[in-house]
C-alpha cells in the first residue's frame, strides 16, 4: 500500500511500481490489480477513495447492503460471498426474524426455486415479500406473469409502513419505508437492499449482513458451516422438500453445450469488459454464465447467458464501470 525505497531509484525517491522514481507525495496506491496515481479517486460501494502518497485515504459513509440472487442458483451475499446452491423448494433469502423464535422483525423475502433444466439446476421463479410484524403485506412476484404490477402505494395501519410499486427500465422494484428494496427483472435476477440500520441483524441465504463475508454460511440455527450446500438446505421453508446433497454441473452432464457456453461466456473476460475488470472479478460470473449456458437445455438459453452477462454489466455499475455490451446481435 505505501511506496517502498527500490535499489534503482536515488536517495530521497521511490520506486513507484511502474519503472518510475518518484517524490513520496507522487507515490502511486495499488487496487484490483492496477495502479492509479496520487490525487485518483476511486468509488467502493458508497464511498470515495483517495490516493495520498501510496495509501487510500476512504470516507466512511456507512452504506445500503445488496445481496443478489441470479440465474441456476448464483447467490451474491450482502457481504459479497459468491456461491451456488441449486436447491428446489421455499427458501429464505433474508428476513429480519433471527435468533430467538419469539424475536420481533418487519420483514421476511422468500424465493421459490424450482427446476430450470433437465440436468436439475434450479432458478429463482417467485419471490414473495412479506412487510410488518404479522405479515400484513405479502407481495408475490412470478415470471409465470411478468406482466408489471401497477403502481400502488400501501400503507399498513398498525405500523404505519409505507409500501410502493414502480418500474425502471427492464425492472420492477418495491420499496418499503423501513429501509427494504426488491428489484426484480422479471426473469430470474433479484436484487435485495437494505438500508444500514439492518447491518448484523438479518439471517438467510443472504448472509447476515455484517461486513464480514467468512460468517455468512450461518444456519437457521446458529451454528456456522463450511459446506453451501448444508447452509442451504438449513433455510428450506418446508421439511417435505428434499436436502440437496451434491453440487451440480451441467457441463459435465451436458458436455456438448460446453464450447458454445465458453465461447458466448468469455464476453465477460474479453475486451469489451476491460474497463471494469480490475474493479470486478470477473472470474466468478464468468463460471456462472458458463454453468448457466450449459444448464439451460429446455430453451432460453440465450435468455440465461443474457440474465447471466447482465448480472456483470450490474456489478460493474455499482462500480462505476459503464459498459455498453448490448448489441443487435448479442442480447
Amino acid at each position: 500500500t505505501e511506496c517502498v525505497s527500490g535499489c534503482v531509484c536515488p536517495e530521497g525517491l521511490f520506486d513507484d511500481g511502474r519503472g518510475g522514481c518518484v517524490e513520496q507525495k507522487d507515490c502511486p496506491c495499488f487496487h484490483n490489480n492496477e495502479w492509479y496515481s496520487s490525487g485518483e479517486k476511486i468509488k467502493v460501494d458508497c464511498n470515495t477513495c483517495t490516493c495520498q502518497k501510496g495509501v487510500w485515504k476512504c470516507t466512511d459513509d456507512v452504506c445500503y447492503g445488496t445481496c443478489m440472487i441470479y440465474g441456476s442458483g448464483h447467490y451474491n451475499t450482502f457481504d459479497g460471498k459468491f456461491y451456488d446452491f441449486d436447491g428446489s423448494c421455499e427458501y429464505v433469502a433474508t428476513q429480519d426474524f433471527c435468533g430467538d423464535k419469539n424475536s420481533s422483525g418487519s420483514f421476511s423475502i422468500i424465493t421459490e426455486n424450482v427446476p430450470c433444466g433437465t440436468t436439475g439446476v434450479t432458478c429463482s421463479k417467485a419471490i414473495k415479500m412479506f412487510l410488518g410484524v404479522s405479515s400484513q403485506v405479502m407481495k408475490t412476484l412470478s415470471n409465470r406473469n411478468a406482466t408489471p404490477l401497477p403502481a400502488i402505494l400501501g400503507v399498513i395501519p398498525k405500523f404505519e409502513l409505507l409500501y410502493w410499486n414502480r418500474t425502471v427500465g427492464l425492472y420492477l422494484v418495491i420499496e418499503a419505508s423501513n429501509g427494504v428494496m426488491l428489484i426484480w427483472d422479471k426473469k430470474t435476477t433479484v436484487f435485495i437492499k437494505l438500508s444500514p440500520d439492518y447491518k448484523g441483524k438479518v439471517c438467510g441465504l443472504c448472509g447476515n449482513f455484517d461486513d464480514k463475508a467468512n460468517n455468512d454460511f450461518t444456519t437457521r440455527s446458529g451454528l456456522q458451516e463450511s459446506n453451501p450446500l448444508n447452509f442451504g438446505n438449513s433455510w428450506k421453508q418446508s421439511p417435505m422438500c428434499p436436502d440437496v446433497t451434491e453440487e451440480i454441473k451441467p457441463c459435465d452432464l451436458k458436455p456438448h453445450r460446453k464450447s458454445w457456453a465458453e465461447k458466448e461466456c468469455s464476453i465477460i473476460q474479453s475486451e469489451v469488459f476491460k474497463i471494469c475488470h480490475s474493479k470486478v472479478n470477473p472470474h466468478p460470473f464468468y463460471e456462472a454464465c458458463v454453468h448457466d449456458a450449459c444448464s439451460c437445455d429446455s430453451g432460453g438459453d440465450c435468455e440465461c447467458f443474457c440474465s447471466a452477462v447482465a448480472a456483470y454489466a450490474q456489478e460493474c455499475i455499482k462500480a462505476e464501470a459503464c459498459v455498453f455490451w448490448r448489441t443487435p446481435d448479442i442480447c
